[in-house]
């Protein structure tokens, strides 16, 4: 499925077999999962992708061939690649372990072409193997979702000094982190679109101790509070719910601007930071984390010609956990 311009429908195209250039891995695709950083491409919000583009970053495949110099992987091992899909290596971010804000840092799905079709190729040294008891439709998410949300995680806090967690957003990210949270003994408060009940039942029923509107306030001060949806009206309203000291993450790429807000819902010491893309580090921590938790992730699939729906389903919130695209599932 083909980005031809921004705005518009992706199109079913034939296009030629995608070749290993030196140090890659061409990977015959067994799964993508769909998110909200894939509308933000084909909305435009993200500038300057490459056209024409397949998109899609949460990808499960089998490796299929091999590029010169490339050795990590054999033939049918079963990968991952995620949203980083190229670094310099040399830059001051990657050589002080933040390769997340390397600026000449290229991504799956953006700048190289994804997961949304039959075979795709990746830069061997951004692929992770997929941990065993995990089928490709379910493996996916863990991809993007798990990967990024870990993040916000981590830069939330420990679990000694963030016990009271906020999700504002309560989608493919949050429910797989409120797993891993309730894992490491914390207490999670959902927070979803006004009225929906739903969503406010799925999160009750995967351990949320509270859930409500995103304009609700919490039954108690949040240590830190992860912020899922691209809203910017959500930091002043997450910053209100955290105490003093707390922290509010914003773990989206894209966010609508935020209104301004008085000094005070700042002050005390409340820190407001983002999340900027992962590193492989984090993908080997999680993905080992994963199995252990154990994740679970609930899915929605539609078939590769039926991208353009999962995508509208997506944008219309019409379903809870994430959505796959099932490409060819061993």
């Amino acid at each position: 499925m083909v980005l031809e311009r921004v705005g518009e429908p992706l199109r079913l195209r034939q296009i030629a077999d995608p070749v290993a250039g030196p140090g890659q891995v061409v990977l015959r695709v067994h799964a993508c999962g769909v998110c909200r950083t894939d509308l933000h491409v084909v909305d435009g919000e993200l500038p300057e992708p490459k056209l024409p583009l397949v998109i899609g970053h949460q990808i499960v495949g089998t490796v299929a061939a091999l590029g010169e110099g490339a050795r990590r992987f054999r033939i049918g091992d079963r990968v991952g690649v995620p949203w980083l899909g190229w670094t310099d290596g040399t830059c001051r971010y990657c050589r002080s372990g933040r390769e997340n804000l390397c600026d000449r840092a290229r991504f799956t799905g953006y700048q190289i072409d994804g997961g949304y079709a039959e075979a795709t190729a990746a830069d061997e040294r951004f692929c992770f193997p997929i941990p065993g008891g995990y089928p490709d439709l379910q493996a996916a998410p863990l991809l993007c979702a798990g990967l990024i949300g870990f993040r916000a995680l981590r830069l939330a806090g420990p679990p000694s000094e963030a016990e009271r967690l906020g999700f504002y957003g309560f989608g493919a990210a949050a429910h797989i982190l409120i797993q891993v949270a309730r894992h490491q003994g914390r207490r999670v408060y959902a927070f979803t679109r006004s009225g929906d009940e739903a969503g406010q039942s799925f999160a009750r029923r995967l351990g949320a101790v509270w859930a409500g509107g995103a304009g609700e306030a919490p039954p108690e001060p949040l240590d830190a509070a992860l912020i899922f949806a691209p809203a910017g009206d959500l930091v002043p309203a997450a910053l209100r719910a955290v105490a003093k000291g707390g922290t509010v993450v914003c773990a989206g790429i894209h966010m609508s601007d935020i209104p301004s807000f008085p000094y005070d819902v700042l002050w005390g010491e409340r820190v407001l930071r983002s999340v900027a893309n992962l590193t492989r580090r984090d993908g080997e921590e999680f993905l080992a984390l994963a199995p252990a938790v154990p994740v679970h992730t609930e899915i929605t699939a539609f078939p590769l010609a039926e991208a353009n729906a999962a995508l509208a389903a997506l944008r219309g919130g019409a379903f809870q956990g994430a959505a796959v695209i099932a490409v060819a599932p061993s």
